[in-house]
């Protein structure tokens, strides 16, 4: 790990985020992020850094100040991995759909990075190493964070966070800032993600014979629990209201049989303050409410398995310092590249379900450039996937100024 003290005369040239991004799209990591984080790795050692690769793949690098205990511990997260197929690297002139719609005559000429990661979150990690390496705190503490799978089981942000079996949290954060495409946006909450299946169990019979107990036919009931599940829901204050959805129907075996199983897979995206455990012990029950008691049929809720813990919904207070200083410090760098429209600073949450739910409940704002979708249909994990480059500059003078409003 390095002290801040003498990292500048290491490095041996000023980092471009826009260099590193079209080199970084051009490495394939939807497979293996084994070149990715070498590459990573060679651009922080370069430039003074001492980064480590840790937890399962993680690569994690620290700038102390001289006064590490007299501010917070800033953390900046992202991924190395992208979801598949790779797309290859390629920059030109943004078509009508990248430029925008209304926003076309302002950005005609704009240059965008096309390929896989040059949202998800090739975009978003070019920034957060701007930030970094430009750190020269007063103040505090800063970690560069990166994990390898957080289009998987994010294993690697389980362990950093001692969410797994044997594991200790390595970062112990005070503020987290995760690199997603957010459009320059502050967002400061994301719904949860659960997967969960009811298993009806019944008894078998022959379809001619009034016996048995049809374990297809109490899946009735049990979908009409989960689509009033949420009725007396409470909406969050910046989520809105859960959605519960039944995904996946599979039960009989025979087409002269009364099936004695049936099963239905749901899909949850939580908000605050509910978890797993409270969701499963909540569907089980209303579930076996449902159940008429003539149909003589046993119900239970499993959560599907999954090596690591699931992302459960998270919220920051919109009016904490670190929301404050990340939208303010996003219009200030929007203004000065004149990115067209009221293009980044607004706080709202995130539309996807990340990585950031493991750092709860210490604030966190998801940021970064680039979108998950626009209005051409979608953007991130698309054959279309695109960054515009100012963006990608504008990403990187935020997180420049956010690391030296916070820490000095």
């Amino acid at each position: 790990m390095s002290d801040g003290s003498d990292a500048g005369s290491a490095r041996e040239s000023a980092f471009d985020p826009v260099s590193f991004l079209e080199d970084a799209v051009a490495i394939p990591s939807h497979e293996s992020v084994d070149e990715m984080r070498e590459f990573v790795v060679g651009t922080l050692e370069r430039r003074g850094a001492d980064p480590a690769v840790v937890a399962d793949g993680c690569v994690l690098a620290e700038t102390r100040s001289p006064a590490p205990e007299a501010g917070p511990h800033l953390v900046l997260n992202t991924h190395l991995d992208t979801v598949t197929p790779h797309v290859p690297f390629e920059r030109g002139e943004a078509t009508a759909d990248e430029r925008g719609g209304a926003e076309s005559d302002a950005a005609a000429g704009e240059d965008v990075i096309r390929g896989r990661g040059s949202c998800d979150a090739k975009g978003p990690l070019a920034a957060l190493l701007a930030g970094f390496l430009a750190a020269d705190p007063d103040r505090g503490r800063i970690t560069l964070a990166l994990t390898p799978d957080e289009e998987a089981l994010s294993l690697g942000a389980a362990a950093l966070t001692g969410r797994l079996p044997g594991t200790d949290d390595r970062l112990d954060g005070d503020l987290f800032l995760v690199g997603e495409p957010t459009g320059l946006d502050a967002c400061t909450a994301a719904k949860g993600r659960f997967q969960a299946t009811v298993a009806l169990s019944g008894t078998a019979a022959h379809a001619a014979e009034f016996a048995g107990a049809n374990a297809v036919a109490a899946a009735a009931d049990a979908l009409a629990a989960i689509r009033t599940f949420d009725a007396d829901a409470t909406d969050h204050p910046q989520l809105g209201s859960p959605k519960l959805t039944p995904t996946v129907i599979e039960g009989g075996a025979a087409t002269n049989q009364v099936p004695a199983d049936c099963e239905i897979t749901v899909d949850r995206r939580s908000v605050p303050p509910e978890g797993a455990a409270e969701f499963r012990e909540s569907l089980a029950d209303a579930v076996r409410a449902s159940l008429a008691p003539d149909r003589d049929v046993d119900a239970a809720v499993a959560l599907t398995d999954r090596e690591s813990p699931f992302l459960e919904a998270f919220a920051t207070d919109p009016d904490h310092e670190l929301v404050r200083t990340v939208a303010d410090a996003a219009r200030e760098a929007s203004d000065a590249v004149c990115l067209p429209g009221e293009r980044g600073g607004e706080v709202h949450p995130f539309g996807a379900a990340t990585e950031a739910s493991y750092f709860a409940p210490a604030p966190t704002v998801v940021f970064g450039p680039g979108d998950l979708a626009d209005d051409a249909g979608a953007v991130a994990h698309a054959e279309r996937e695109y960054v515009r480059v100012r963006e990608v500059e504008a990403a990187a003078a935020t997180v420049e100024r956010v690391v030296a409003a916070l820490l000095g």
